[in-house]
């Protein structure tokens, strides 16, 4: 049994969620979100909760779905009331960060600016050295920031780069001169 799959979700005021032709559809103040339903997994709303269910709980298939639905279906009733939030900064001398229209622009130690665009569903802004990034869908959002943050990855030795605000980089020793005779 999937201990996050049995449990009951309850979809809070304002928002909607449906199943039609295989797909998710979550509606709520922010917008709506859709999804893929896999073939064995069901879902049932009954009095404002959703139960999610499989097919054969004893297929381990099937029971690592059961859990990864229930997650999704939760995210996205986050993603539509709340949102979600990521916030990058980039450290080093001469790197910089700006906005130029709906794109980033990153200044971090190449010959010229990387210009990172930026896609709808996603609205990004910036302030000194900071990149906020916010949407209503946490998969999207989280591979947007893994891309911005591919573009300088932080280095150990001086914590030059792009990381996530709360990322703790573990610094390493340079090399030392040895003094010999």
């Amino acid at each position: 049994m999937s201990r996050i799959g049995k449990q009951k979700i309850t979809i809070p005021q304002g928002v909607t969620v449906e199943t039609k032709d295989g797909d998710i559809i979550v509606t709520g103040p922010k917008g709506t979100l859709t999804r893929a339903l896999h073939a064995c997994v069901t879902l049932t709303t009954t009095d404002g909760v959703i139960e999610v269910q499989v097919q054969n709980s004893a297929d381990k298939l099937q029971k690592s779905l059961w859990g990864t639905f229930a997650s999704h279906v939760k995210n996205m009733i986050t993603g539509v009331t709340e949102g979600f939030k990521k916030e990058l900064e980039i450290n080093g001398v001469g790197y910089k960060v700006s906005m130029q229209g709906t794109d980033v622009k990153i200044e971090a130690g190449y010959s010229h600016p990387v210009i990172f665009k930026i896609p709808s569903e996603v609205t990004a802004s910036t302030e000194k050295n900071r990149i906020m990034l916010e949407s209503t869908d946490k998969e999207r959002i989280g591979q947007i920031a893994a891309e911005i943050r591919l573009v300088r990855k932080p280095e150990p030795y001086k914590g030059k780069g792009i990381k996530y605000v709360d990322e703790v980089i573990r610094r390493k020793a340079g090399k030392t001169s040895s003094k010999g005779a």
